[in-house]
């Protein structure tokens, strides 16, 4: 039973080294409550030509009154021209959505 949505945000990423900083920012700063990194696979447009890369994914978890805070940071120190900043508003179990809330807190006011 919820009632709290939480945003989930995706994030893609050249590589392991920038999704785990941009992760560990977002957790230290408590703008997100946390990050998951996993490879992916990549297959898009890019200036005209279809390009195929390794790239690394990173799933953050965080109150839906952050998402311009989280959005905005990640755009300002991502090295992608265009970086991939999708989200959803989601729902989880009361006792994750309440710990999500309380991580991110310090923010919320």
């Amino acid at each position: 039973n919820s009632t709290m949505p939480f945003t989930l945000i995706y994030i893609t990423n050249p590589n392991a080294q920038i999704a785990e900083n941009i992760g560990h920012q977002l957790v230290k700063k408590k703008l997100v409550a946390c990050a998951n990194i996993f490879p992916i696979s990549s297959v898009y447009w890019w200036q005209g030509n279809i390009e195929s890369d390794k790239e690394v994914v990173l799933i953050v978890k965080t109150s839906n009154k952050l998402l311009s805070a989280v959005s905005q940071f990640v755009a300002a120190i991502h090295p992608y021209t265009t970086p991939c900043i999708l989200h959803w508003q989601v729902n989880a179990n009361i006792e994750y959505e309440t710990w999500i809330e309380e991580q991110v807190l310090d923010n919320l006011s």
